[in-house]
């Protein structure tokens, strides 16, 4: 992969021609498209229809599905705004740039080098490609091994299994991307490379699930929490008040 500069189209041929395949992939890891996408968990949205088409209907090549949600309402780069589409998106593009099941390509070059104790799984869609959006299981240990490679930076006991400057970047925002700030992109996060961005001038940042999985990162004292969760509802508001009260009193204690 040369660039994530290159637009979709480059490496996903089935979008060329569309408005996700015009997009470059920075834009889709920033969800920051620009591509009308709704996802307001009421079964009627899209992403209920993407949901419906990858796991319900009959099986069809992910790049169609995921090719009907074509239009576009502001420019690429310029407004952030959640679509798990796009993380679909780059699950085809890492499997076409690297020739190998994304899940097969995350066991190689993760799963196994942290030392997991356990499996883990991830759904497929009827053409055998990885849901890249969703539906991930692990055990709460092995989540806290992943979160702990992040905290490191990449490393993991004198390995760089990320590039560095990757997760930099990740969980920086870049001069002139104001719209992914922290308290700009929502009320309270902000948004890097598919990972949410506390504010704050400390680098910190989370991963968050649909009903209520979280796990948080402190970079500067390498400290994490791992918050296992099945809420009812796909989304609550406040319901991550307690959680984020938690890793603060935690931070205070120990992140020194």
């Amino acid at each position: 992969m040369k660039s994530i500069d290159d637009p979709v189209s480059t490496y996903v041929s089935g979008l060329a021609g569309t408005e996700y395949g015009n997009t470059s992939i920075r834009a889709l890891l920033n969800m920051s498209s620009g591509v009308e996408f709704s996802e307001v968990y009421d079964g009627q949205d899209d992403i209920a229809r993407l949901g419906r088409a990858l796991f319900v209907e009959e099986p069809k090549d992910p790049a169609a599905v995921v090719a009907q949600f074509n239009t576009r309402t502001a420019p690429p780069g310029t407004r952030w705004h959640y679509a798990s589409v796009e993380t679909e998106i780059l699950g085809l593009v890492l499997r076409s740039a690297t020739g190998t099941p994304v899940a097969d390509y995350l066991h190689d070059r993760i799963w196994d080098a942290i030392g997991t104790e356990a499996d883990a799984s991830w759904a497929i869609d009827g053409s055998g490609q990885e849901i890249a959006f969703c539906c991930f299981n692990a055990t709460l240990r092995d989540y806290a091994r992943l979160a702990r490679l992040l905290a490191h930076d990449g490393a993991w006991e004198g390995r760089q299994l990320i590039p560095r400057q990757w997760l930099l970047d990740a969980t920086t925002v870049r001069p002139g991307d104001g719209h992914l700030a922290p308290r700009v992109a929502t009320p309270y996060f902000g948004y890097g490379y598919q990972v949410w961005l506390l504010p704050g001038e400390q680098r910190r940042f989370a991963l968050l699930g649909i009903r209520g999985q979280v796990i948080l990162v402190d970079p500067a004292s390498k400290l994490v929490m791992v918050h296992t969760a099945v809420r009812q509802k796909p989304s609550e508001p406040g319901a991550l008040r307690e959680p984020l009260a938690l890793w603060s009193a935690v931070l205070q204690q120990l992140g020194q």
